[in-house]
C-alpha cells in the first residue's frame, strides 16, 4: 500500500463513513484466560460507544508506512494451500461472523500474544467498501464503482486498571474517591487483511501495525500469519549502523557518517515536498554513492555493499525512515553528549589541536547555560 491508498482507507474508519455492521471482541486476563466474549452491533451502540470503538480501530492503522505499518507477505504455497492465509480469507469473505473462525483467530493471537501481566481486549470488525473511480487527479467521478473492497480488521488493545479520582455525586452533593474497574487503551497491535493495493484487494499481503518501534510482537506474526518476521525500525538501524562500520573500518570517520545523515535527511525531505505516495526506497548503492563521494576507498565501500547483501538480502532496499533519525543530529562521548538540529548539523566539525581531538561548534551568540545568557569571553 501507499500513503494515498491508506489515507483512503484512513478516512472511511470514522462514524458514518463506513458498513461495519458489528464489532466482535474477547477480553482475557493475562494469564491467557478469556473472560468474556463480545458480538455487538455497532448501529445500536450510543453515539460515544460507537465512536471509541472506532477510534480502536482507527489506531490500528495509526503511524507510519515502513515504521509503524509494515507488509506481511504471504508466499503463492501459503495462498494456495495455508492455513493461515486461508482462515483471514475466510474471515473476510464472511464478514467475521462465522463464531468457530474468530475463536480461532482469538486462539492464534493469544498463544502469541505476551501479556506482561495485563488484560487484552481483541477486536475484530469487518467492512465493505465501493471503491469510487477517480481520474489521474484523484478526482472522484459520478459514474459508481466496479469494485469493492472487503476487508477486515484487528485491534489488539492493552487494558488497564482505571486510577482513583474525585468524582461528584449528585445525589449527596459531595465528592468521593472513584475508579473505573477497567480502561481499554490504544492498540498496541494490529492488522488490516487484505491489503489495499493499486485500490483492490491483494490477498497476497496484510498491513500489520505496532506501537513498538523496538521490537516485532513475533509470536503473532508466526502464529496469525505464518510469515518471516521483518526486522523492527530500532532493529533495522542497528544492523544498517553496524554493517557501515563494520565495512568501513577506520574510514567510518565523523565526516562520512556526517555526509550520510545528512544526505539521506536531505532525500526525505524532497520526497515529503514531492507528495509521491509511494515509499521511499534507498539501496545499498544508493548508500555506496554517498560513501564514494566522501572519499571512502572503493573496496571499503564495495564490501559495504556485499555486507548488506549479506545481511538484508541481494535485492534490498532500505526506507530511509528505518536507517537514521531525521529529526536529531545527536554526538555521544563518554562525557558528553551533545544534540543538534539536523538542519544545521553542518556547523559541527572536528579538529585535532595539540593531539588532541575536538568537536567543535560555533557559539558567537545567543549561548546559555542552564537557560542563563552567558558570554565567550578570550
Amino acid at each position: 500500500m501507499n500513503q494515498k491508498e491508506l489515507n483512503e482507507i484512513r478516512r472511511r474508519i470514522a462514524p458514518g463513513k463506513n458498513n461495519m455492521g458489528k464489532v466482535y471482541g474477547c477480553y482475557i486476563n493475562y494469564n491467557k484466560e478469556i473472560i468474556a466474549r463480545m458480538d455487538a452491533s455497532m448501529g445500536l451502540m450510543p453515539e460515544i460507544e460507537l465512536e471509541k470503538f472506532v477510534a480502536l480501530f482507527r489506531g490500528a492503522l495509526g503511524g507510519t508506512l515502513g515504521k509503524n505499518l509494515l507488509s506481511l507477505q504471504f508466499t503463492n504455497e501459503q495462498i494456495t494451500d495455508g492455513a493461515e492465509n486461508k482462515l483471514l480469507n475466510d474471515l473476510r469473505k464472511t464478514a467475521c461472523q462465522d463464531e468457530e473462525m474468530r475463536n480461532k483467530l482469538y486462539e492464534k493471537i493469544i498463544a502469541g500474544l505476551e501479556t506482561q501481566e495485563m488484560n487484552w481486549l481483541i477486536l475484530i470488525a469487518a467492512d465493505s467498501y465501493d471503491v469510487p473511480k477517480k481520474t489521474k487527479n484523484d478526482d472522484i467521478l459520478d459514474d459508481g464503482s466496479d469494485t469493492v473492497f472487503h476487508y477486515m480488521l484487528c485491534a489488539i488493545c492493552p487494558v488497564k486498571d482505571g486510577k482513583a479520582e474525585l468524582g461528584y455525586f449528585a445525589n449527596e452533593s459531595q465528592f468521593h474517591s472513584y475508579a473505573a474497574q477497567a480502561t481499554v487503551s490504544a492498540p498496541m497491535m494490529g492488522f488490516m487483511f487484505p491489503s489495499f493495493d493499486g485500490r483492490a484487494a491483494n490477498i497476497h499481503n496484510a498491513l500489520f501495525y505496532t506501537k513498538s518501534v523496538k521490537e516485532m510482537p513475533q509470536g503473532i506474526i508466526e502464529n496469525v500469519f505464518g510469515t518471516a518476521v521483518p526486522l523492527s525500525c530500532t532493529e533495522h538501524r542497528d544492523a544498517f549502523q553496524a554493517v557501515l562500520a563494520q565495512s568501513l573500518e577506520d574510514e567510518c570517520s565523523f565526516d562520512v557518517v556526517q555526509a550520510v545523515h545528512e544526505q539521506l535527511r536531505e532525500k526525505m525531505e524532497q520526497h515529503k515536498e514531492s507528495r509521491d505516495p509511494e515509499p521511499l526506497d534507498i539501496t545499498p548503492r544508493d548508500v555506496g554513492v554517498i560513501l564514494e563521494n566522501s572519499g571512502v576507498d572503493g573496496e571499503k565501500v564495495q564490501a559495504f555493499q556485499e555486507k548488506c547483501g549479506e545481511e538484508f538480502g541481494k535485492a534490498a532496499a532500505f526506507n530511509p525512515i528505518n536507517l537514521i533519525d531525521a529529526s536529531k543530529f545527536e554526538l555521544l562521548t563518554p562525557q558528553v553528549k551533545i544534540s543538534v538540529d539536523p538542519k544545521f548539523s553542518y556547523m559541527v566539525e572536528t579538529k585535532i589541536i595539540d593531539g588532541k581531538k575536538y568537536i567543535m561548534i560555533p557559539a558567537d551568540e545567543g549561548v546559555e547555560v542552564n537557560g542563563v545568557a552567558v558570554k565567550i569571553t578570550e
